[in-house]
């Protein structure tokens, strides 16, 4: 039998505790991207709407999009700046593609660029969305499946 939330006429894929666990991870990460970026960090993304997401999730810091910029030249002046690079491209093919260059990229020119968070993400996601501009879609609908369950949602 599928769990169900009392107040809610729509049938869970999963016991409630999974979904809360699940928000309490995304929140968990949305802080530790936070904290990268407080400390100085560079998040690269795809494009304009990913910036917007991630703005709409509380993470506010400095953004590169890499697919506006010959790839080789973008590497290049991101590893000058002496920042932790954090990359959050999709999780599509092109998305994992881009990453991977970017990685070795990166590497060569002697930077370690942090792609753990988006594997993180993406574990934590599974299959139901692959691209970083539906992240605040999917916080909200964990947050209302959760809604009443977690304290956190009040603050």
């Amino acid at each position: 039998m599928r769990s169900r939330r009392p107040d809610s006429n729509k049938q869970l894929k999963a016991p409630l505790m999974v979904y809360e666990k699940r928000m309490e991870q995304m929140d968990k990460l949305l802080d530790e991207l936070q904290d990268f970026v407080n400390k100085g960090s560079i998040i690269v993304v795809e494009g304009k709407r990913d910036v917007i997401a991630l703005k709409s999730l509380g993470i506010c810091g400095e953004f590169q999009l890499a697919t506006h910029h010959s790839l080789v030249n973008f590497s290049e002046d991101l590893s000058k700046t002496g920042k932790q690079v954090v990359i959050l491209t999709d999780w599509d093919r092109r998305g994992n593609i881009l990453a991977d260059k970017l990685v070795k990229n990166l590497q060569s020119l002697g930077s370690n660029p942090d792609t753990r968070i988006r594997d993180l993400i993406i574990s934590l996601v599974q299959k139901e969305i692959k691209d970083i501009e539906s992240l605040p879609g999917y916080v909200e609908k964990l947050r209302e499946i959760t809604k009443g369950t977690d304290m956190m949602d009040t603050l």
